[in-house]
């Protein structure tokens, strides 16, 4: 079992920074790939970025790649992400996710086995 749990959210202005963990348990943390998600009100979850086990590779969708950048440090069982120039846009809860014994980076939802609470990001115009 994988417990995952998210923090660094909060309210902010357009154009702030602001980085996210996740604290990961589990010993098998760097066999995992990782991957962060969003989902604003009314709106589908959507990928923000993922990485692998390793930390060798990331993918980014076309429309987060610029802003957004994920890292892991395996040593501490964390993932982050490093979020800049926020747009009120990017308003929404963040997710980090886990799969359960993938190591290449997956791109969608199902592709991940365990979830955090997520942490709400409000960026303000």
């Amino acid at each position: 079992q994988v417990q995952l749990v998210e923090s660094g959210g909060g309210l902010v202005q357009a154009g702030d920074s602001l980085r996210l963990s996740c604290a990961a348990s589990g010993r098998i943390f760097g066999t995992r790939a990782m991957g962060w998600f969003r989902q604003a009100p009314e709106k589908e979850r959507e990928i923000v970025g993922a990485i692998s086990g390793s930390g060798g590779t990331t993918y980014y969708p076309d429309s987060m790649k610029g802003r957004f950048t994920i890292s892991r440090d395996n040593a501490k069982n964390t993932v982050y992400l490093q979020m800049d120039s926020l747009k009120p846009e990017d308003t929404a809860v963040y997710y980090c996710a886990a799969t359960a014994t993938m190591r290449a980076v997956g791109t969608r939802s199902i592709d991940y086995a365990y979830w955090g609470q997520g942490t709400q990001v409000t960026v303000s115009s």
